[in-house]
């Protein structure tokens, strides 16, 4: 019997890791290679709308996450001041979007998707290039600092700064800064209830979310030269920033250390690829189509990226025709969600007080007039299903195949 086809991973973040189980589930014989000695808890919160967890569904790890969600009663939309914009409940979320709101650490997300990788398929403290893209008849190569070695499919999942994607796509324009920087923590939930909202103030925006560990997700975003560092460190900028706005937001500033404030300018990718593979290698997650933030779709598209391929990329079809068919899938979604994200980033880092004053006014009069109106404008996002019918390991496996070049495909390397 000949071996599975093989495929490497290039990225163990969530997009990598997903794909690296579905491609399992489906029949391929996978790696993931991470340049990163460990997988280290780094980062802050994560939100998964209703259309990543059905992605999530797919690789069996759905239910899992269900159980993690923290928001049960009100929350909404405010203005810098405290004033509510929009007012709503996870009851009224979850119809509206199909599904509720899952907040929680990337870092527990992560550790969910690497204990359902099969045994030894991750090498972390390992870079890798794609030197050749394969094609039809040819394999990949993927060089490591072991050498070269053959793969029947690379997953270009590095990344926005994706060196997948320069070799795919030499020319194609590079991630540009969006014109605002983020800072995210994570803290002990206050003694005080807060309600979970988001505040759209002049120039940026805040959000204040719990997590079922018992902690709270807090990220600030304003617009702002790109580069910037604060000289007195970024606990002191967001002090100076957002100290001034409403309450909890100052008590969770004054709560955190400075050491654990992350700042990073907020990049995209505004120009969209025309097509998401060449040869035998595909790309996902922002290695892709890199976002803004503002409609908080990046992982969600990732792991929707992630059971899209696994469908479509079968280890005993025709893979020039399956990753056609994952690029017809994905490319206007994911080029469209680019852009709508850009755009309500430059609403929610107006500057000008009296846009500021019209955009805050526009928002509450549309909440009264339309209830459940701004819900449902995000419904075309969350409403999105998986191709797979059944969570793929409940699919009858299929034999190992040939390699695509006729050729038996050689074990995943050690």
């Amino acid at each position: 019997m000949r071996k599975q086809p093989h495929a490497v991973v290039i990225g163990a973040g969530i997009g990598g890791l997903s794909a690296a189980i579905g491609l399992h589930e489906s029949g391929w014989n996978v790696t993931v290679l991470e340049r990163a000695a460990a997988l280290e808890p780094v980062g802050a919160g994560i939100g998964l709308a209703p259309n990543g967890r059905r992605a999530l569904d797919v690789l069996g790890l759905g239910e899992q996450v269900r159980g993690l969600a923290a928001w049960q009663g009100d929350g909404g939309m405010r203005a810098q001041n405290g004033r509510w914009l929009v007012r709503t409940t996870a009851a009224e979320t979850e119809a509206a979007y199909g599904g509720s709101l899952v907040m929680l650490h990337r870092a527990t997300l992560v550790d969910l998707l690497v204990a359902a990788l099969p045994e030894g398929a991750l090498r972390t403290g390992t870079r890798a290039a794609v030197t050749d893209p394969g094609a039809a008849g040819r394999r990949a190569v993927v060089t490591t600092d072991e050498g070269d070695s053959g793969a029947d499919l690379v997953v270009g999942a590095d990344g926005i700064d994706s060196a997948v994607r320069r070799a795919l796509f030499p020319d194609h324009p590079r991630p540009a800064y969006a014109g605002f920087t983020a800072w995210r923590f994570v803290v002990p939930a206050p003694d005080v209830p807060f309600t979970p909202h988001e505040t759209w103030g002049r120039g940026g925006v805040w959000g204040t979310q719990p997590l079922k560990d018992g902690r709270v997700y807090a990220y600030g975003t304003a617009r702002v030269p790109e580069g910037g560092r604060a000289p007195d460190g970024e606990k002191a900028e967001l002090e100076r920033r957002f100290g001034h706005w409403h309450d909890p937001i100052p008590r969770l500033i004054a709560e955190v250390r400075a050491e654990d404030v992350l700042r990073n300018d907020v990049r995209h990718l505004p120009a969209p690829l025309a097509r998401h593979h060449r040869g035998r290698v595909v790309l996902i997650g922002d290695a892709a189509h890199a976002m803004t933030p503002s409609l908080g779709q990046g992982g969600n598209q990732a792991i929707e990226d992630a059971v899209v391929l696994a469908h479509h990329a079968a280890p005993h079809g025709d893979l020039a025709a399956g990753l056609a068919a994952y690029g017809a899938a994905r490319v206007p979604r994911t080029s469209e969600i680019v852009r709508r994200a850009a755009r309500a980033s430059r609403v929610t880092h107006l500057t000008a007080a009296p846009l500021v004053a019209l955009r805050d006014a526009f928002v509450s009069t549309a909440v009264r007039v339309a209830p459940g109106a701004v819900l449902r404008s995000f419904t075309s996002l969350t409403d999105w299903h998986p191709p797979q019918a059944t969570p793929i390991a409940q699919v009858a496996p299929v034999a190992p195949v040939a390699s695509a070049d006729g050729h038996p495909a050689p074990a995943a390397p050690h």
